[in-house]
């Protein structure tokens, strides 16, 4: 799955420029790549749909467009969910959790949420417990 490169987005390697809030923007806690988790959920099921991955840019767009706006760390360019697919995220919601180093966003999932096509990326791989 391909996309088109959005406006501002960087060459492989360079460092990513960034229009979040300061503010926000300081109370993050970033992996070493400075990506933070970020957890899609179904609004008002409370289904886990999906994981991505977002950089501050990434994030900025999420919050100021309503379409869920991830960083691919192996294509090296951002995408917005359903832009290919058809299969949207309208945001709801975006929370910090209490260390600031992972994003939930509550979605209104249009179609599947897995590039495998299942609804969930986690309904088709279920692990055992021990009895």
């Amino acid at each position: 799955m391909t996309s088109t490169p959005q406006p501002g987005t960087p060459q492989p390697g360079a460092p990513r420029p960034s229009r979040l809030d300061p503010a926000v923007a300081a109370r993050l806690k970033r992996s070493a790549d400075g990506l933070l988790p970020a957890i899609a959920q179904q609004y008002d099921t409370g289904e886990v749909l999906m994981l991505g991955w977002m950089d501050d840019e990434a994030l900025h767009r999420t919050l100021t467009t309503g379409r869920c706006t991830y960083w691919s760390r192996s294509r090296q360019e951002y995408w917005v969910k359903g832009d290919t697919s058809g299969h949207f995220q309208h945001v709801k919601s975006v929370a910090l959790d209490c260390d600031a180093d992972t994003v939930l966003v509550r979605v209104d999932q249009v179609g599947a949420a897995c590039h495998t096509g299942d609804r969930t990326c986690f309904d088709s791989d279920v692990l055992p417990l021990a009895q």
